[in-house]
């Protein structure tokens, strides 16, 4: 039997556990953001607050996609909903009176997951109905357009985004009409294009992988582009002559015939080719679909 173990001295206190590297937590982006600001005087104006923000990522305490975000937050509170709304001119409607089988293919071939339905005019929108009601109507059920309007949502274009977006969030709504001062349809605002000022472009289904090559053949005579081709490679591929000095790119060729930013789903004829806005920011077009014109639908310049 070995010896006795030596007594616990009740006064000695335990070591405490040793701390490895991989228990130790770095502080995170927004720590290390607060303690730096601890030991700034506090900002007296926006303009100061951004300044500050700039230094942080000079410093490495922010990435340049922290601090967009953070400017497009201080943005929104000062943009109202006109500064981003689809003008009424380019809304993609369905009339009460249409059938499924008149409005589906409009529906696929625009793309949305939400569309205002009127009667006799955009300035009388009954509702809002929801591409996933037709699986009723897929699915052999009986269908009725009316039955299946959501109530529509109405906003003043002077509201305020940041507003805007916290109702959304609220109502968990994701589309609002816009009305004018007269109550006349103005236009309609989405949940995207609010958040699409913080975080920049948002990606769906048209979106291209970073892998993939610019130009990406769908069906014949019909190609997804991404905006930012060079037109020489354009040329390469379908056989145009498009040669500019004021623009090197396919989404500079589409903005200059339009003449203005574009909306998604228009659509424009440029010498025998039919160019249809798949995706685009207030800022920028991100990708067309180009069809020849013998494969396109009838068009809108």
């Amino acid at each position: 039997m070995g010896p006795n173990p030596e007594p616990r001295d009740p006064t000695r206190q335990s070591s405490p556990p040793l701390m490895t590297d991989d228990s130790v937590k770095a502080p995170s982006l927004l720590e290390r953001l607060a303690q730096w600001l601890q030991h700034h005087e506090e900002p007296a104006s926006r303009d100061e607050l951004v300044s500050i923000l700039h230094h942080a990522l000079e410093r490495q305490l922010l990435d340049a996609d922290a601090l967009g975000m953070m400017e497009g937050v201080l943005g929104v509170s000062d943009m109202q909903v006109r500064d981003v709304m689809i003008p009424r001119s380019q809304m993609d409607v369905i009339e009460i009176d249409q059938t499924p089988e008149q409005f589906i293919p409009f529906m696929i071939d625009t793309a949305h997951s939400r569309f205002p339905v009127v009667d006799e005019g955009k300035d009388n929108v009954l509702g809002i109905l929801l591409a996933k009601d037709l699986l009723r109507h897929t699915a052999g059920h009986e269908f009725n357009v009316r039955d299946m309007l959501r109530p529509a949502v109405f906003v003043p274009e002077s509201k305020r985004l940041n507003v805007l977006l916290r109702e959304f969030r609220a109502n968990r709504n994701h589309i609002a009409i816009v009305v004018d001062e007269y109550g006349g349809v103005a236009g309609l605002v989405t949940i995207e294009d609010v958040l699409e000022q913080i975080v920049g472009d948002i990606e769906d289904e048209y979106d291209f992988d970073e892998t993939e090559d610019n130009i990406v053949p769908e069906a014949p005579g019909r190609f997804r582009v991404k905006a930012q081709t060079e037109l020489a490679d354009f040329n390469s591929a379908l056989g145009t002559q498009w040669a500019s000095t004021d623009f090197d790119t396919v989404g500079g060729l589409v903005l200059n015939r339009f003449g203005r930013m574009p909306k998604r789903g228009e659509r424009i004829l440029l010498d025998g080719l039919q160019f249809q806005v798949l995706r685009a920011d207030s800022r920028r077009l991100h990708s067309l679909l180009v069809e020849t014109l013998d494969h396109a639908p009838s068009s809108t310049p």
